[in-house]
């Protein structure tokens, strides 16, 4: 995980960092800003980090200016001495709200809190798949894709078929499949050939984990930053999120594809 501190006192930019090193010491502080003025020019001129411990009144004025000129991608904890502005904090990508001084076990909550969410929320790949063109070859005959896989069990093989296959999701470079009896299976391919291989009609690429039935989606709802949350029939461990700009797609894909 790559972290920035935004603090305009050096001493709590340092008691932070030490905090953090000691419950997550593999995370990488990238840098401490100290400045509205500072965290634009370099929030502008790099990479954004996976997660940003924002102070709210910097030298030179209040933090949300940030927002005015640059569009975060990167989740938020708020850590501040006022809590006046808590309802302010959570119109833009905040996880947790800490009021100085804090302790190392309400930075400990801070921070699962927010693995918990970044851990399902997935960068899009820059080539997407072209979906029209897939559905077309589905109409014109040109193209069929998978109906059932074969599953390695204890002792033998069984088939599942791919209409009764509820989402799939991949961990640690493992893909499971996972039926609407809530039975998971491993299945010998990548989210990239699964994504060839079933009906883009009926199955939809949430983000890099994530291939979620039609059939299994409950409802879904807005979502900070743009984004949307899926509640599935059988639900994954959370709500399946997908991107801002992957958003659009996905509402006309559920509506019919059109």
């Amino acid at each position: 995980m790559k972290v920035v501190i935004i603090e305009d006192e050096q001493h709590n930019c340092k008691m932070l960092i030490g905090m953090i090193n000691n419950l997550r010491p593999d995370w990488v502080v990238q840098v401490c800003l100290e400045s509205v003025k500072q965290s634009i020019e370099w929030f502008s001129n790099n990479e954004h980090p996976d997660l940003i411990f924002m102070d709210i009144q910097l030298t030179d004025g209040i933090c949300f200016s940030i927002f005015d000129k640059v569009d975060l991608e990167s989740m938020i904890i708020f850590t501040t001495a006022y809590d006046e502005y808590a309802i302010q904090a959570f119109k833009v990508n905040s996880i947790d709200y800490l009021l100085k001084p804090m302790s190392e076990e309400k930075l400990s909550g801070a921070i699962k809190k927010a693995e918990k969410v970044i851990s399902y929320i997935e960068n899009e790949d820059k080539e997407k798949p072209d979906y029209d063109s897939l559905l077309q070859a589905l109409k014109t005959g040109t193209k069929n894709y998978r109906k059932r896989f074969l599953i390695a069990g204890v002792s033998s093989f069984f088939k599942i078929e791919t209409e009764n296959i509820a989402y799939f999701y991949t961990i640690n470079r493992i893909t499971f499949a996972v039926t609407f009896q809530a039975k998971e299976h491993i299945v010998d391919l990548t989210m990239e050939k699964l994504e060839e291989q079933v009906d883009p009609e009926i199955f939809f690429r949430a983000n890099r984990s994530q291939i979620i039935n039609i059939e299994s989606i409950q409802k879904f709802e807005s979502y900070f930053g743009g984004k949307l949350s899926v509640r599935l029939v059988h639900p994954f461990k959370e709500n399946v999120i997908i991107s801002r700009l992957k958003a659009t797609e996905f509402k006309n894909w559920l509506n019919d594809n059109y």
